[in-house]
């Protein structure tokens, strides 16, 4: 253990670089032995592995965490990683590894989500865990929160960018504790890693590698989102896509994957048909987490909800939830979590200022 980590964790050394020294070289000892000798044909001044002390100290702050390793190979890795070239040589893990032996599928989408998308998200996590399928997401704001959230009773596989023990947002901390409970996180990274901008397209790798499907619920023309539906086309997975309004830049990327063949989504049943030829049957866990503390649903009366810090922010929160498709007054007051009295005049207001439309029935939607 502690030699793949020091050499997975050696400069220069990535996942497809690991499985290419194993193999030609034979083990991790061997390959850590040969890399001073690589590096200076490389014309690479100074090099040296990983210390060892490093790696037991990594191996010291996952135990700590609570987190245990999952090396390539073993009997508790990922199976559907395993045909990957560059599979995560080691994961660290913490909760439910038996989820990550399940059929998976992968919601992802925008972290600016709208009303509509966050509860096309839930509806899809909602029913996709009802038959039998793990959800897995990336534990962003958006479209990957309400997916956990609606999964966490059937199972949700959370994939982090940085370390195991690292979370971000810190928004989703009470999130992160109950997928820990009840469902699975995973990391490539070591503990104490703080996410970069290089790690996001390598967990977004992981999240296509588990699943057989890829569903991008919104996204932008130019978003994370659409790297991880590349990655799951170079993989071979499938790529599916809710369609959204021309007008609505969030839907810009899903419109753009079902013009050039992602499979359209209304529903769970569309997935369950494409991956498995049939409609979905609701699949018994065979070991029923315990129920869990969702730390997200609000307790207190609605009297008692927060109340954003001034006026721009509160329209702001309501010109992010609104899109060019109509949404119900009352479901966009629930999703925002404030007395309606709070939000009321700000509607007026917006209305006024021309960046909202009243129509017919309680139905708004944002200009522009």
């Amino acid at each position: 253990m502690v030699a793949w980590l020091r050499l997975i964790r050696s400069r220069r050394v990535g996942a497809s670089t690991f499985f290419r020294l194993m193999a030609e070289h034979g083990s991790a000892e061997a390959a850590l032995d040969a890399l001073p000798g690589i590096a200076r044909q490389a014309r690479v001044a100074d090099y040296a592995p990983c210390p060892a002390d490093d790696a037991r100290r990594e191996l010291d702050a996952g135990r700590a965490a609570g987190a245990r390793p999952l090396c390539f190979g073993a009997p508790d890795y990922p199976a559907a990683l395993a045909d990957l070239g560059d599979a995560p040589p080691v994961l660290w893990a913490l909760g439910r590894a038996d989820l990550a032996q399940r059929p998976m599928a992968a919601l992802v989408g925008a972290r600016n989500a709208s009303s509509l998308g966050t509860r096309m998200a839930r509806a899809l996590a909602l029913g996709l865990g009802k038959a039998g399928f793990t959800v897995v997401s990336g534990l962003a704001r958006g479209i990957d929160r309400a997916a956990h959230l609606a999964a966490l009773e059937t199972g949700t596989v959370a994939v982090q960018a940085g370390g195991i023990d690292v979370i971000y947002p810190t928004e989703n901390a009470g999130l992160a504790a109950d997928i820990a409970e009840t469902g699975l996180r995973l990391s490539e990274q070591p503990p104490g890693m703080q996410p970069q901008a290089r790690h996001f397209p390598q967990r977004n790798r992981i999240i296509s590698g588990l699943s057989r499907a890829v569903v991008v619920v919104e996204a932008a023309a130019r978003s994370g989102s659409l790297i991880t539906a590349k990655a799951a086309l170079d993989q071979g997975r499938e790529v599916l896509a809710v369609p959204g309004h021309p007008f609505d830049a969030r839907a810009a990327g899903c419109n753009m994957l079902i013009r050039d063949g992602a499979v359209l989504v209304r529903g769970a049943e569309d997935v369950c048909e494409a991956l498995t030829g049939q409609l979905p049957l609701p699949v018994p866990d065979p070991a029923p987490p315990p129920r869990p503390r969702i730390t997200e649903v609000p307790r207190t009366p609605p009297s008692a909800r927060r109340a954003p810090a001034d006026t721009a922010t509160l329209h702001a929160e309501i010109l992010s939830r609104l899109g060019p498709s109509p949404l119900a007054e009352d479901q966009l007051i629930r999703d925002l979590a404030l007395p309606a009295g709070h939000v009321a005049p700000a509607l007026v207001t917006l209305e006024l200022d021309g960046r909202i439309q009243r129509q017919a029935g309680g139905l708004l939607s944002r200009q522009g």
